[in-house]
C-alpha cells in the first residue's frame, strides 16, 4: 500500500492561509566539525514527511555526519498539520529547532519577521544561480536567501492512451517546446468530447481543496499577473485575465470538465481520473506512486501543460531553513549546502518523487522508482516557473487573497458569475491584502 503525501499533509489548505550545490561557494562537504560560534557540534532539525522522505532524510543526515566527525543531527519528525504550531511556540519560547522544513507559500511569514537565518554570507551569487532562478527566488525576503530550495514539485498532463485512440488523436507533445496551444489543447477536449459518452469527460484540473492558486499557471501562460510589478496591488484587470478567465470557466459552461470538480470540490483530480471519469487530468508528480497503483485497467502517460504566450505552471515543494538563533549558524549553514549537493538532492528527490531545483540535475535522468518514463516531463515542466511567479506566489499577502480568490473562481465556474465582475472582486481582495 502506498502512503500518499495527501495524508502527510491533510492540513496543507488551513496552514497555508493562517502562515500569510553543487559544490556551493567552496564547501567542501567535510571536516567542518568546528565551524561556528561556541563549539556546538549538534544540530537539531524539525521535518514531517513521507516514509520515502523520512528515509531520504535520514539518508542524508548519516552522510553528514559521516562527513565531519563528531557532529551530531538529531531528526525530530513532526505531522504536517502540528509542524508550524510546534515552530511558531518554540520560537516564542526561545526553544526552536536550528532548523525546520518549510513549504514555499509559509516560507515568507518566517523570513518578514526576522525569524531566520540570514544565508548572504554563506551562499554568494555564483552559489546562488546553482539552483533554478525561480526555486532560488522562492526563499529570497528583501533580496536575500533566507532558505534553500531543497525539492520542487509541479504539474503535469496525464491522459489514457486508449481513449486518446479511440477519439483518433494521434499526436501527443513529447518536449515543451512542442506543448499544445490554448487552442490546440481545447480541439483535443472537443475531440475526446465528441468521443466519449456522456458520463466520461475529456479532463479534470487539480484546483480542489486549497489548490485554487493553482489557476494562476493559466494567469502566467497568458502573459499576466495578479500583482503589480512592486507587489502593492492587483493587475490582474487586463487582457490577460480576461483571457485566462474566460477560458477556464469555459471548461464548466461547455461540458469538458466534471461540473463537480471546481475548486470547491471534496474529490482530488487524480481520484477522477484513476476512477475512470476523466481521459485526461492535471497531476503533481507526488501523486503518481499512488496513480500507479489506483490505475489497474487502462493505460496511460504524461505530457506538458498547454502554454499561451508562455509556458508556466505551479509551485509546490519545500525549502530548509536555519533559525536565527540557531545555537551554530556556521554548522547549521554547511548542513543546509550539504543537503542540495547533487548527490544528496538526486538521492532525495529520486526516492520521494520529488523534482530537483538544481540546474546541473534538471538535464539529468533520476533513478526514479515510479514511472520513469515519464517523471521527467515533471523535472523539465518545473524549469517553465519564472522568478516573477514565484515573487506573486510567495507574497505574504496571498495568505489573505488565496480564500477570495477561492471563492470567485467558485462563483464563476459553477454560478455563472461574470469574468468583469469576477476579476474586479479578485482585484479588490488583492488591493486590501497588498494596499
Amino acid at each position: 500500500m502506498t502512503i500518499s503525501r495527501r495524508q502527510i499533509l491533510g492540513g496543507a489548505g488551513f496552514l497555508a492561509a493562517a502562515a500569510a550545490l553543487n559544490g556551493c561557494s567552496g564547501f567542501s562537504g567535510g571536516g567542518n566539525s568546528d565551524s561556528g560560534e561556541g563549539g556546538d557540534n549538534t544540530l537539531t532539525f524539525t521535518t514531517w514527511g513521507s516514509p520515502a522522505e523520512e528515509e531520504g532524510f535520514k539518508r542524508g543526515i548519516a552522510a553528514f555526519e559521516g562527513a565531519n566527525s563528531g557532529v551530531k543531527v538529531e531528526l525530530n519528525l513532526v505531522p504536517y498539520e502540528q509542524i508550524f504550531q510546534n515552530i511558531d511556540a518554540q520560537l516564542q519560547a526561545g526553544t526552536a529547532p536550528d532548523l525546520f522544513r518549510v513549504d514555499y507559500g509559509t516560507i515568507g511569514a518566517y523570513s518578514s519577521q526576522d525569524q531566520l537565518l540570514d544565508l548572504s554570507s554563506y551562499f554568494d551569487t555564483a552559489a546562488g544561480e546553482e539552483f533554478l532562478p525561480a526555486m532560488w527566488q522562492a526563499v529570497q525576503f528583501d533580496d536575500k536567501p533566507y532558505g534553500v530550495p531543497h525539492q520542487t514539485d509541479t504539474s503535469a498532463l496525464v491522459y489514457r492512451t486508449d481513449l486518446f485512440e479511440q477519439a483518433g488523436i494521434t499526436s501527443v507533445p513529447d518536449s515543451l517546446d512542442s506543448a499544445w496551444t490554448w487552442d490546440e489543447f481545447r480541439q483535443v477536449a472537443e475531440q475526446l468530447r465528441g468521443s466519449l459518452p456522456d458520463d466520461l469527460y475529456p479532463f479534470v484540473y487539480n484546483w480542489q481543496l486549497g489548490g485554487s492558486t493553482r489557476w494562476l499557471s493559466w494567469l502566467f501562460q497568458a502573459g499576466g499577473r495578479l500583482f503589480n510589478d512592486d507587489l502593492t496591488g492587483s493587475a490582474i484587470e487586463s487582457d490577460a485575465g480576461t483571457k485566462a478567465l474566460s477560458f477556464t470557466q469555459g471548461f464548466f459552461t461547455d461540458g469538458l470538465v466534471p461540473p463537480s470538480s471546481s475548486v470547491k470540490s471534496s474529490t482530488y483530480a487524480d481520484g477522477a481520473f484513476s476512477a475512470g471519469t476523466t481521459a485526461m487530468a492535471f497531476v503533481g508528480n507526488f501523486v503518481l506512486p499512488s496513480l500507479d497503483e489506483a490505475v489497474t485497467d487502462f493505460e496511460w502517460s504524461a505530457t506538458y501543460l498547454p502554454r499561451d504566450e508562455r509556458g508556466a505552471c505551479d509551485l509546490g515543494g519545500n525549502a530548509l531553513v536555519a533559525t536565527k538563533n540557531a545555537r551554530n549558524p556556521d554548522l547549521a549553514a554547511d548542513f543546509l549546502k550539504f543537503m542540495t549537493q547533487p548527490e544528496q538532492m538526486s538521492d532525495f528527490c529520486a526516492r520521494a518523487m520529488e523534482l530537483p531545483t538544481l540546474n546541473s540535475l534538471v538535464g539529468t535522468k533520476l533513478d526514479y522508482q515510479t514511472r520513469p518514463d515519464i517523471a521527467g516531463i515533471f523535472v523539465e515542466q518545473a524549469t517553465t516557473l519564472e522568478p516573477g511567479d514565484v515573487e506573486q506566489l510567495t507574497a505574504p499577502a496571498m495568505a489573505t487573497i488565496n480564500p477570495k480568490l477561492r471563492d470567485e473562481l467558485e462563483a464563476a465556474f459553477t454560478q455563472g458569475q461574470p469574468v468583469g465582475k469576477t476579476l474586479a472582486n479578485i482585484a479588490a481582495a488583492v488591493d486590501g491584502a497588498a494596499g
